[in-house]
């Protein structure tokens, strides 16, 4: 498989997969989009623009976090952590293999605000929680890097050991729950974002110590069901899709994918060849679920989940799998049956034909991005996929992709992009900035 590089600047069919959401899929409720697949599937965005051309608008947000925003409306929500008060000694984190972890120095406050989509205007500021973080996390996270979820009329933001949170529109609390503390591997920090069912939440706590997955009534916070797992941390997204006519909740983690009933928490099939470190979120059409990571060993796998029950790996559930090139930070995009995933984090996208893992036309080199850790979306007949640096390259969804456009933005930048009707919503370190056609 060549790696070849997209150069020049050249010249829908719909996914369905029932979330229960309900709200327009001209919306992006979470993080990956009102499919879960990084698809705005009937948005026409821009696809050129600068610090200084089609920029709407841009906020100065309060706080740190590269948790996606969330746009239900005439609503954009994001979370934020800020630190605040005097500083204090200096403290790392004490897990086995600490490394590259910022240092805690200073209490923080834990936010959720709500930003007028067509002004920018800040409409509310809530803080859920304020506490002096255990742990400050890797140097490249946030303390607040899993997104919200909305169903149209309220919010669900997790903020992981500091708290879950159900606020309505308004920014009132209707109910929270807390977990205990998480501890995670080389105390790199949280991550994982919680996912939505119609009245259900689903949060999965991989970490170093008793790992878990819970459901969640939407209604009044009370646990539907909890289930123990075997794997230790991941920051994965669980997945909610329809199997057989069902409802279950893939969930990616060190070693194994595992499938869960949404209803009764039964583990209904699971498959090994994974590896530790789990950060890509599953994305799934057809009842085929692809699934990705790379860290000690790279595996990329497309498990035909239909009639799936018990312990499928290395069986014909299988039904291709690739140990090159994998995703790591990123999750991958599924576009109107093209799979697009990054290397590691790495500036090197695969477009392969899912349904097959046929390349389509394999791995290419984007030239103009160094390292990437939002995860590409698409719109428009586009792959928007946006590096640290804050630069994002347009290509083209076609067998033999070419670049549209490169934008420098001027900003860091590690969220995932939002993308709905004309306009982007893109966070940086700093501001929250809204493209479209001026």
């Amino acid at each position: 498989m060549g790696s070849r590089r997209i150069g020049g600047l050249g010249a829908l069919a719909f996914v369905v997969l029932i979330f229960g959401l309900p709200v327009s899929s001209a919306d992006w409720p979470q993080w990956r989009g009102p499919h879960g697949t990084g698809v705005a599937p009937h948005a026409k965005p821009v696809t050129e623009w600068s610090s200084e051309k089609n920029i709407r608008w841009k906020t100065r947000l309060s706080g740190r976090g590269h948790s996606t925003p969330i746009v239900s409306g005439n609503h954009i929500f994001v979370t934020a952590a800020m630190p605040i008060g005097p500083h204090l000694p200096p403290r790392t984190s004490d897990r086995p293999g600490a490394h590259d972890n910022l240092p805690v120095t200073q209490r923080h406050r834990f936010t959720v605000t709500a930003i007028d989509r067509n002004s920018g205007e800040v409409q509310w500021e809530k803080t859920v929680h304020e506490s002096i973080p255990r742990e400050g996390a890797h140097y490249t996270a946030s303390l607040a890097s899993a997104s919200p979820v909305t169903d149209g009329n309220r919010l669900y933001a997790s903020f992981g050991s500091y708290g879950l949170y159900c606020l309505d529109f308004d920014g009132n609390i209707l109910w929270q729950k807390h977990f205990g503390q998480m501890h995670t591997k080389h105390g790199h920090g949280e991550g994982s974002s919680p996912a939505l069912h119609d009245e259900t939440l689903v949060v999965n706590w991989d970490h170093e110590e008793s790992s878990f997955i819970v459901a969640i009534d939407t209604q009044s916070g009370n646990i539907r069901w909890r289930r123990d797992r075997a794997e230790v941390t991941s920051w994965s997204t669980p997945l909610i899709t329809n199997v057989d006519g069902a409802t279950q909740v893939i969930v990616c983690g060190t070693d194994r994918v595992r499938g869960y009933d949404l209803e009764t928490g039964e583990d209904v099939w699971q498959c090994g060849g994974m590896s530790a470190n789990i950060v890509a979120t599953p994305v799934a059409e057809n009842e085929i679920v692809y699934v990705g990571s790379s860290y000690e060993k790279r595996m990329l796998m497309a498990i035909r989940l239909t009639d799936a029950r018990g312990d499928v790996t290395g069986s014909n559930h299988v039904i291709w799998s690739r140990a090159r090139g994998t995703p790591y930070v990123p999750s991958p995009l599924l576009y109107e049956g093209a799979l697009f995933y990054l290397a590691h984090y790495q500036n090197v996208i695969t477009r392969v034909i899912g349904e097959t893992g046929e390349d389509a036309p394999g791995a290419m080199r984007l030239g103009e991005l160094g390292n990437v850790y939002a995860s590409p979306v698409g719109a428009g007949g586009n792959v928007f996929i946006t590096d640290l640096d804050g630069t994002t390259q347009v290509i083209t969804n076609s067998d033999i992709p070419r670049t549209v456009a490169v934008n420098r933005l001027g900003e860091p930048i590690s969220a995932s992009m939002a993308i709905v009707d004309r306009e982007i919503f893109l966070r940086g370190e700093e501001h929250l900035f809204c493209i479209a056609e001026e």
